[in-house]
């Protein structure tokens, strides 16, 4: 088990560093293109706004508007962050796409606006639509029991439930797909978050992410915004490979 451990944590490593190496700005090793322009760019826009860094920030908001996200799909990046990163820093977030925004239309640039969200069901149940969007992301799919913070401040776990994981993920303008890559690069970006990125790691597999775009996640993080993020993250993202390896080498010998 310890040496399959330290295998699964070397191939990260390893993919991370062989990933990092940039030329005039562009990622030279083809197997980043597991994520997708649109996809890689959702990374330094969510990882910036989280650690306040808005020289940085500018930056990836245009080249997250050239990659092809829509106004609104950038919009909806920064609002879903203050969830986990507060309000002044999403706010200041919105503040400095505000003025890249302004600099853009003063050029004459014409940038694809994006479908609004569409308004939530009048009768609609937040905290089972919020339990049944954490269930998915968990891979599970019965409620456990309430246990941990749920017993010792019940009411943080209605907000999660009916604020964070309906009102915030029923929103249709980004997919769950698209929401948990925001939230794993925001937590990365930010210190002492281990525990919620181990979490959302396994949820962005859950809805979809494979072990390539996760290598090419790290690696991006290394190359796009710091070497020691993308060495947490990696740390990270080995243990929680090691555990879904497990679980289904417990499923395949019944």
């Amino acid at each position: 088990m310890k040496t399959g451990f330290i295998a699964v944590l070397l191939s990260i490593f390893n993919v991370s560093c062989s990933f990092a190496a940039e030329s005039g700005g562009a990622i030279r090793n083809v197997e980043i293109e597991a994520l997708n322009a649109r996809e890689r760019s959702i990374i330094p826009i969510s990882a910036f706004t989280a650690n306040g860094n808005i020289v940085r920030l500018k930056s990836a908001l245009i080249d997250g508007l050239d990659a092809g996200l829509s106004v609104n799909e950038i919009k909806e990046i920064l609002v879903q962050l203050y969830a986990y990163c507060g309000f002044p820093r999403s706010l200041n977030a919105i503040h400095a796409f505000m003025g890249v925004m302004q600099e853009r239309e003063a050029k004459g640039t014409k940038d694809t606006i994006g479908k609004e969200a569409s308004p939530l069901p009048k009768d609609m149940d937040k905290d089972a639509y919020g339990a049944k969007v954490r269930r998915e992301l968990a891979g599970v799919s019965k409620e456990a029991p309430a246990q941990g913070y749920q017993l010792f401040t019940p009411v943080i776990d209605v907000y999660l439930k009916e604020h964070l994981f309906a009102d915030i993920f029923a929103r249709d303008v980004l997919s769950h797909r698209d929401r948990e890559l925001v939230t794993i690069s925001a937590l990365s970006a930010m210190s002492a978050t281990e525990g919620q990125l181990k979490f959302h790691l396994g949820a962005a597999m859950n809805t979809g992410f494979n072990s390539a775009q996760m290598h090419a996640f790290i690696a991006l993080l290394n190359s796009k915004v710091g070497h020691h993020e993308a060495e947490v993250a990696g740390k990270v993202l080995s243990d929680v490979v090691q555990m879904r390896q497990s679980t289904d080498e417990k499923m395949v010998g019944g």
